[in-house]
């Protein structure tokens, strides 16, 4: 098993990072993980216990696509992604600590191919460099959106009718 987490403390109020984590992923997702290149909500509405969806991302050359379902959504403390054809875990954990948030990310992969094992090693270290810029890359875009807005009256929007992200509304 391939198993990484990193922490971060994001200087945003919980319900706030929960929501552009959470609740908008599907518009948020590609903002902070640049190496998804489509992105579909397969359910319906909302985002929500058993809600599924696609991805097709790039890492280090190598395309994957996988399909995945919401099996936790804890409303403003927890979110976790389910692999549907690949096994994993893609978990979000969101704790108030004086009017910010710690944002744990938890990434794990149960099984690994047989002819990668010799890698495993090299695959943890890069699985953890991944996962330690999730939690910055969020960190990064949520106070820019805070800063920018404060200078600037301009309210983030991160979505178009289309569902493609703008990151300005």
């Amino acid at each position: 098993m391939i198993r990484a987490q990193a922490t971060t403390l994001i200087a945003r109020p919980k319900t706030e990072v929960f929501r552009f984590v959470a609740t908008e992923f599907f518009e948020n997702y590609p903002l902070w993980s640049p190496e998804v290149v489509k992105l579909r909500a397969i359910s319906p509405g909302s985002i929500r216990v058993g809600s599924t969806g696609w991805q097709a991302r790039v890492d280090y050359g190598r395309r994957t696509e996988l399909s995945f379902r919401v099996s936790v959504f804890d409303e403003a403390r927890r979110v976790d992604f389910q692999g549907i054809s690949m096994p994993m875990l893609s978990s979000y954990r969101f704790v108030e600590v004086n009017q910010r948030t710690r944002l744990t990310f938890l990434f794990e992969l149960k099984t690994i191919d047989f002819f990668m094992r010799p890698f495993a090693g090299l695959i943890n270290m890069k699985v953890q460099q991944g996962v330690q810029q999730v939690v910055v890359n969020i960190k990064r875009l949520l106070e820019a959106e805070t800063r920018i807005a404060r200078e600037t009256g301009l309210r983030f929007d991160h979505s178009t009718r289309d569902g493609a992200s703008t990151g300005l509304g």
